[in-house]
């Protein structure tokens, strides 16, 4: 056999199965990974918060439904005093802190007088002196009338001369005009006193009425000269204020003014207070507008008083249109009628907690403003304004990206 006979002499063996096996698994692979990829994916995106807006539980007050007007403005005291004196000295004693009472007429601060005291007591000498001329010249009347009468008598009988007569006649006139003179030296000199007593009582403060005391401007041994503007003096000691005469200052634009009257009622929140409304009515309304702000002044006295309501606060006044009830005059849990829906035939409201919504429950009440009143819920506390069927209790939630 030749030699290129030989080299076509071979085996015939089967292809290898390996390779097929590897590319076979490789496929399976990436099929699983893929498929597990889509499955996490999916359940990433079953998984993630539903964004949903949110809102809160308010308190509210049933007046709301028959507030006509919402005004603001602040506590002040009808009655207010800024007290000084009217004599110009050196402050030498002050009774009275801040917040101290007062009672009318009460000295709560005193000026150096020893200058007035010292005319006081020299008017009061010179009174002495004129009634003691006058107790003088009574005794010389009675002597010149008893002289006078001894003189008649006399005469009648020839006894004296008429010319001696007629100068005890002189005389008790003389005596008679003496009374006179020293009367009225007697009523000039007590003139004279009272009007020292006055200027003693100028270097009094008093208080005008009850009140308490605001501010206190001024101390022991400051210079007061209430009516010039000295340098390094002070005008007002203090001031002070009758706090049974608080009211509040609202401002009200004109084109609004016609919706008010006076004796309407109304209700009173301060800022300072803001979990107590307080029964007002109106008191008077200023017969002229601003023209800066085209507004008139409204002012309202309160018909319930509270302790803590203090001068210049912030206060928010609503003009109603009737009287509150007693019924009416607590707040009450409210919410935004679009957070309530109606889930397994009952009405449900999905509370927020832990980024979780949860299904409560609730009852419904009449219309507060724009808010519907409800119990069940809480005030403060957060729900979900219209939730879709996404929403279920326990759903993940998250707020709305605006």
């Amino acid at each position: 056999m030749k030699p290129d006979d030989l080299s076509k002499l071979r085996i015939e063996r089967a292809p290898s199965a390996a390779p097929r096996l590897k590319r076979r698994w490789g496929k399976l692979a990436l099929i699983g990974v893929v498929v597990v990829a889509g499955v996490a994916f999916a359940l990433t995106r079953l998984a993630a918060p539903v964004p949903v807006e949110m809102v809160t539980v308010t308190s509210a007050y049933p007046s709301q439904n028959f507030t006509l007007l919402n005004a603001s403005g602040y506590v002040v005291p009808q009655r207010k005093a800024a007290l000084s004196s009217k004599a110009t000295g050196r402050l030498e004693w002050l009774g009275v802190l801040e917040g101290s009472r007062v009672k009318t007429g009460e000295v709560i601060a005193r000026l150096e007088s020893n200058d007035v005291q010292a005319t006081l007591a020299q008017a009061a000498a010179q009174v002495n002196v004129a009634i003691a001329n006058q107790q003088q010249g009574a005794a010389e009347l009675r002597d010149a009338e008893a002289n006078f009468k001894r003189s008649s008598e006399l005469l009648a009988k020839k006894f004296i001369s008429g010319a001696q007569h007629d100068s005890d006649v002189a005389r008790l006139g003389k005596a008679r005009a003496a009374i006179a003179s020293q009367k009225a030296a007697v009523a000039s000199a007590e003139a004279n006193r009272r009007a020292a007593e006055v200027g003693v009582e100028q270097t009094l403060i008093r208080a005008p009425f009850d009140a308490i005391v605001l501010t206190k401007n001024a101390n022991v041994g400051d210079n007061i000269t209430p009516f010039s503007s000295a340098a390094e003096a002070k005008g007002a000691v203090v001031t002070v204020a009758d706090m049974e005469t608080l009211e509040v200052e609202a401002d009200v634009a004109e084109s609004s003014i016609s919706r008010i009257t006076v004796d309407q009622p109304c209700e009173v929140q301060l800022d300072a207070l803001p979990d107590t409304r307080l029964a007002a009515v109106v008191s008077r309304i200023v017969p002229t507008v601003d023209r800066s702000k085209a507004t008139v002044l409204v002012k309202v006295r309160f018909v319930e008083r509270d302790p803590r309501v203090l001068p210049d606060m912030s206060a928010k006044v609503a003009f109603l249109s009737r009287v509150v009830t007693e019924g009416e005059r607590k707040p009450v849990t409210a919410v935004q009628p679009g957070a309530i829906v109606e889930r397994e035939g009952r009405k449900t409201v999905f509370a927020i907690k832990d980024d979780r919504a949860s299904a409560i429950p609730v009852t419904t009440g009449g219309k507060v403003g724009d808010l519907v009143e409800v119990k069940g819920v809480k005030a403060g506390e957060r729900v979900v304004l219209a939730p879709n069927s996404k929403v279920q209790d326990g759903t993940a939630v998250a707020p709305l990206k605006k």
